[in-house]
């Protein structure tokens, strides 16, 4: 059969762009990097077979630009556009556009991104496949009297979350009625900021619950699931350490968890790489779905490490029309992952980002150690964007033998030129709460109010 294309235009940047550029070469796609001004000369650009400029260093006149990704497309004989992650990639107009184009969106259709990437949307769907959801709202709440009735009968603290947020972005916590009333116009005004959308919704806030995540995939016909994910360790609800597969739960409760995200994904039709979000209350044993993120996840290699399985390769695959390859007794969990982000920023001035030129690096090697990666001697980091750099992954027989791993190549790094969250990292390995694997979501924010930079 004749591939549905041959041509990829990758509309990110970054390491996912090289993450991506690299799993297309090896199908044998021909690849296009496009770029804004400031990231003229990027690693992306210099691996691809082709690059191509699509505006300003603003991300809205670039990136989020329909009208110059699409022109970019046509101009190099593109066939597919993989959008990464963030920007556009969970954009249902965009995905319509791209398919209106006479292209391949590689990733759901609109509809399953309208359906899961809308997160009020998404809990209902959830809830009809028979899902259990943390209590809240049915869907967006309409005005503060309503939000007031909603918080009243599911109980305080509360969550106001942003319809069609995503990444930790736009959410607000309210401790009581007061709080509330000041909270809920704000949040609505910061999501119609980030997300052109002011609808927001409810949900009980669980104190120190695990944040555990199922991959799946998908081909419109069958779906399997790669495992879990843990990402409790989180900062301002920015996730900065995942592992996989998750310490605290048994085997039932995995494969529990597990089916739960197959029959939501069923449910869907669902086609490409997603993701399913719970929140995991240790005490009761009980998870609750939380949200989908309808796109390749930042931490996806440390699934890829436990599971042997390409998560972008099998995007593509998907995409060129091929049927899902792999069936579930193909996929088994094989030792432990971990992976750490390393960012641009200074944690000891709180986190502030810390754009500048790499003038030398020293990557980390060994068996069981990955760098995905967007640096190279002499590159620029620019102020625009996310301060994502790069994700040292490790993997091992075991949690201990990935934690010593881990410690050994945060160690061998070297990133002169920059300040980043290396040494954070370095702290938090050598943590014996971290090692023993006692985290939750708010972990990390008393950990550093206890552990100043």
């Amino acid at each position: 059969m004749k591939p549905a294309f041959d041509t990829l235009l990758v509309a990110n940047r970054g390491e996912i762009a090289v993450r991506i550029i690299r799993a297309a070469r090896e199908l044998g796609l021909r690849t296009v990097a496009v770029f804004s001004d400031a990231d003229a000369g990027s690693l992306p650009t210099r691996l691809a077979d082709q690059a191509v400029p699509i505006g300003p260093a603003q991300a809205g006149k670039s990136y989020l630009n329909v009208a110059a990704l699409l022109n970019a497309a046509r101009s190099v004989g593109a066939g597919a556009i993989h959008p990464g992650y963030g920007f556009l990639s969970e954009n249902a107009a965009f995905a319509e556009a791209v398919t209106a184009a006479g292209l391949v969106f590689v990733g759901p259709g609109a509809a399953a991104i309208r359906t899961m990437g809308d997160k009020a949307a998404a809990r209902l769907a959830a809830q009809r496949a028979g899902v259990a959801t943390v209590p809240g709202s049915a869907g967006a709440v309409d005005g503060i009297e309503e939000a007031l009735r909603i918080a009243g009968d599911i109980g305080y603290p509360v969550l106001i979350k942003a319809s069609a947020g995503g990444g930790g972005r736009g959410i607000h916590i309210a401790g009581d009625a007061s709080e509330l009333r000041q909270e809920l116009g704000r949040a609505q005004a910061q999501a119609k900021a980030a997300f052109g959308d002011a609808a927001v919704y409810l949900e009980r806030f669980i104190r120190q619950a695990r944040h555990i995540e199922v991959q799946i995939l998908g081909d419109g016909k069958r779906v399997v699931h790669c495992f879990e994910r843990e990402c409790s360790l989180q900062r301002r609800r920015q996730k900065i350490w995942e592992e996989a597969p998750c310490a605290a739960i048994d085997a039932a409760t995995r494969q529990a968890l597990c089916d739960s995200a197959l029959a939501l994904a069923r449910a869907v039709d669902y086609s490409g790489a997603g993701t399913l979000e719970y929140l995991y209350d240790e005490d009761t044993r009980a998870f609750f779905f939380i949200e989908m993120n309808t796109r390749i996840q930042v931490e996806h290699p440390v699934t890829e490490m436990v599971t042997g399985v390409d998560l972008v390769k099998e995007m593509l695959r998907i995409a060129l029309g091929e049927p899902l390859r792999l069936q579930q007794s193909d996929i088994a969990l094989r030792g432990a992952a971990i992976e750490v982000r390393i960012n641009a920023e200074n944690p000891a001035r709180n986190f502030m980002p810390c754009p500048g030129t790499l003038s030398s690096l020293q990557v980390p090697g060994g068996p069981g150690v990955r760098f995905d990666s967007m640096l190279f001697p002499g590159c620029r980091v620019p102020a625009f964007y996310d301060s994502l750099l790069a994700k040292l992954i490790v993997h091992d027989e075991n949690r201990p033998a990935a934690l010593a791993r881990l410690e050994r190549a945060l160690d061998e790094l070297g990133t002169e030129g920059l300040t980043t969250t290396q040494g954070l990292h370095q702290k938090l390995v050598r943590d014996p709460q971290v090692r023993a694997g006692q985290l939750h979501t708010g972990f990390l924010e008393a950990w550093l109010a206890a552990h100043p930079m």
